[in-house]
């Protein structure tokens, strides 16, 4: 038996996260562009404002776009920890909660782009 070293599991582990981060980055910005017509109205209520569709259009492609690597970061990592042998893998070690949260944020991210 080869000695164990959670090195190659956290690495996988830390890259899920870091992608996760991005998705939800990237989930948040296409909101926050999605909802830039109705601040500037709200900045500005005296003036008429034309109406700015591209940051409709634009906000749920980010938004989709964030779901989109969520999921697909989430996929590649329950592909990875499936290669692991078992004494890859540290003792006692849990690894539903990470697919679980990248899942939830592909998730999430679809109905806010819908």
């Amino acid at each position: 038996m080869e000695n164990n070293d959670p090195r190659v599991f956290f690495a996988a582990e830390r890259t899920l996260l870091a992608w996760v981060r991005t998705a939800l980055g990237l989930i948040g910005l296409g909101f926050v562009v999605a909802r830039f017509g109705l601040f500037v109205r709200l900045m500005r209520p005296d003036v008429i404002h034309p109406a700015h569709t591209w940051a409709g259009v634009i906000g749920v492609v980010l938004a989709a776009l964030g779901a989109a690597s969520a999921a697909a970061a989430t996929w590649q990592h329950r592909r990875f920890c499936g290669t692991l042998a078992a004494h890859e893998l540290p003792p006692r070690y849990r690894l539903a909660p990470a697919p679980w949260l990248g899942f939830g944020v592909a998730l999430t991210g679809a109905a806010l782009a819908a």
